[in-house]
């Protein structure tokens, strides 16, 4: 017997408070799992505590700790990566 996903439709929606720090991308057409390195990294970059616990809450903290094991150290200010791995231990 196959069980059935129940699914909400906003759970696949970024808030749009992430308008500001997506600024380059057509909002309405960003996909949170399709974007998740692109998301996240922005997130790093230029987001507010507000992104970031979302970001922990919708993706989790082991996939954040594993995007950011992979950005560039020349694309993230070293201390956005040191609090960023701070607060996704």
């Amino acid at each position: 017997m196959q069980s059935k996903l129940c699914y909400n439709v906003y759970m696949n929606k970024i808030p749009n408070n992430f308008k500001s720090i997506l600024w380059s991308y057509d909002f309405e057409k960003c996909d949170p799992i399709k974007m998740k390195n692109t998301i996240i990294t922005n997130t790093i970059l230029y987001g507010n505590f507000e992104h970031w616990r979302w970001i922990k809450f919708f993706y989790g903290i082991p996939e954040v700790k594993k995007v950011l094991n992979n950005i560039s150290v020349s694309a993230v200010r070293p201390s956005a990566i040191k609090l960023a791995r701070m607060m996704f231990v």
